[in-house]
């Protein structure tokens, strides 16, 4: 199904992270840095997670053409749309997104997680809603 398909990330997948250039980067179409609403939590397993509650999430708004690039990111993402929400860890949700200057940017896919589950994993809330696992040299 031709279209365009937008993803916000803000974790692992993002330029410059780990795997964006596995997942991301040979079917990426362009990339916009985006907040999101919600709230960041770093993970102890070393990749962050998004709630709905209130509060902002900084991130980049990345465009695809092909539709098997949600596939390949849900099935990485640990998503599964056909299951009981219960047997993902992630959740698939279509976010409002605004730019860095405030301009709205329209709705992309983007994955969180339930808050119960953060806090079973023992999640840290992120104030400033941003999240890199790059380390500095």
């Amino acid at each position: 199904m031709p279209g365009t398909y937008y993803v916000f990330v803000y974790g692992t997948l993002k330029p410059g992270e780990r795997y964006y250039e596995q997942f991301c980067a040979p079917y990426v179409l362009g990339a916009v840095d985006a907040i999101a609403p919600g709230r960041l939590y770093d993970l102890p397993l070393g990749y962050p997670a998004m709630t709905l509650e209130e509060g902002q999430v900084r991130g980049v708004r990345l465009t695809f053409a092909d539709p098997a690039v949600l596939r390949r990111l849900d099935e990485f993402e640990d998503y599964y749309p056909d299951r009981p929400e219960e047997e993902s860890e992630y959740r698939r949700l279509e976010r409002p997104l605004t730019g860095l200057d405030g301009e709205p940017l329209g709705t992309a896919w983007a994955y969180t997680m339930p808050l119960l589950l953060i806090e079973r994993l023992g999640g840290k809330w992120l104030p400033k809603g941003v999240w890199s696992g790059v380390q500095a040299l």
